[in-house]
């Protein structure tokens, strides 16, 4: 019996420089079906409007300081930390100093415009 060599055509690379932005200023890169990661640069202030998302979010800080308001509870996330926002979960972000994150989203955000609503 004859076997077939099917590549998975989906595998590429995102290089940033070229990656779209959100509306929130968030860079979109790579992007799989059930996940997808993008990367935020923000200066200190914007919007500190309570929000819910339908996706599971998980960061990593990159450098700069941000407070996370979620759930009544406050985290301090500086460089080399990381964190879960849970699907549904209340929350958001005053960033305290220029603030650059890498966070993956499960579904992926961009997709159904769940990062729109």
């Amino acid at each position: 019996m004859a076997t077939t060599d099917v590549r998975d055509t989906t595998v590429h690379k995102v290089t940033s420089a070229y990656s779209p932005r959100g509306r929130m200023g968030q860079k979109y890169l790579a992007s799989g079906k059930r996940v997808s990661m993008r990367l935020w640069e923000e200066a200190p202030g914007g919007d500190e409007t309570p929000h819910r998302r339908d996706y599971e979010a998980v960061g990593y800080v990159v450098s700069g300081r941000a407070e996370l308001y979620i759930e009544g509870q406050k985290l301090l996330l500086q460089p080399g930390d990381s964190w879960v926002v849970p699907s549904g979960a209340e929350h958001y972000y005053r960033v305290l100093e220029t603030f650059t994150a890498i966070e993956a989203t499960s579904p992926p955000a961009q997709v159904h415009a769940r990062d729109e609503r």
